[in-house]
Parts: C-alpha cells; structure tokens; sequence
C-alpha cells in the first residue's frame, strides 16, 4: 500500500476534511499516514488543496510532487495539478464547477456532477464526501463501511449532526462512478 492523494478546490467545498478522512482511514486500517493542508490566501472562496499519503512504510516526507491520484473539485486545480499526476493515475473531477475535459490521456479519469448530486441530497457542502465516495469506489483501498466508521472521528464535533447526510454523500458517490459494490 502506497497511495498519494492530493485534494484540491476552492476552501469552503470541504477539501481539509477530506483529506483528513483519508487519513483516518489510513490510521484506523493501521498504515503509516501523513497529512499536509494547503490553504490559499483565503479560507473560504481561495484556493486551498491537501496531500496525504498512506503507506505500508514509514513516509519520509508529507510533500506530493507527483500525485497518482487527484480529486480535483474546480477548474483552477484541474489547471494546476492535471500535469502533476502520475502517468496512469487517477482522477476524479467535478463536472459542476469544471467546464473543460483533462487534456492527458495517460491517466485513468473519472467525472462526476459533484456539487448537483449534493444539492439533490439536501446539502452543497457535502460534495466533498460525493467525490471521496467515488474514489473509495473506483480505487478499492477503503470501504464505504470503514470510510463510514473514520467519518464518525473525522467530523468537526459541532457538525456531527450532520453524519447520516455525509454517509449519505459517500455511498451516492460510489454510485454515481457506475462500477459494482
């Protein structure tokens, strides 16, 4: 196991926890993690991306140059790390807030309405955890069962009441990727 991840988008759409939530997986699933957050000038509305990396290895360091996979949740990180990804890796964008496809052919890309299918559930805030339900899905490192138990510790104590909308998201993400449970 070696996964290197990089989240990215706007602040606001839910990128810290997202990452934060890979890393719980990684530490509840007993791997060796690191997580780097990256905020841009402004919180909410700036750019902010996050890296984690989750190994059977001790990590030598939290930086990620060349990420094999990239959730990228708007068009200026598409912009900014479509060319970082490793060649075959993976990336999942978010339809609702990119207007243009990745121009690379050499890595595995998945896309999906991120930001519509949360606001069909209720909540724009939960299509972080759409996108990282899709991955779960299409990379097979965790479970949504197990992605459900580490949400439980990963979620803010003041937004805990909303733990059944972001499970929610999670398994919709899987869904919507099209591949079988």
């Amino acid at each position: 196991m070696h996964e290197e991840i990089v989240c990215a988008g706007f602040g606001g759409q839910g990128i810290m926890l997202m990452g934060k939530l890979l890393a719980q997986l990684g530490l509840d699933a007993g791997y060796h993690v690191s997580w780097m957050p990256s905020y841009g000038a402004e919180v909410r509305g700036g750019t902010a991306h996050s890296m984690v990396t989750i190994s059977a290895q001790p990590i030598a360091s939290p930086l990620i140059f060349k990420p094999k996979v990239a959730l990228i949740m708007n068009g200026p990180s598409l912009d900014k790390f479509e060319s970082k990804i490793k060649k075959k890796g993976l990336a999942i964008i978010n339809t609702s807030m990119i207007s243009r496809h990745p121009k690379r052919k050499d890595i595995r890309l998945f896309e999906l309405p991120a930001t519509e299918i949360a606001e069909q559930l209720g909540n724009a805030k939960v299509q972080n955890m759409v996108m990282l339900g899709a991955y779960l899905q299409v990379s097979g490192t965790f479970s949504l069962k197990q992605a459900n138990v580490s949400l439980k510790e990963s979620l803010p104590k003041h937004r805990r009441g909303l733990l059944k909308l972001n499970q929610d998201a999670l398994k919709k993400g899987a869904e919507v990727v099209g591949l079988p449970s």
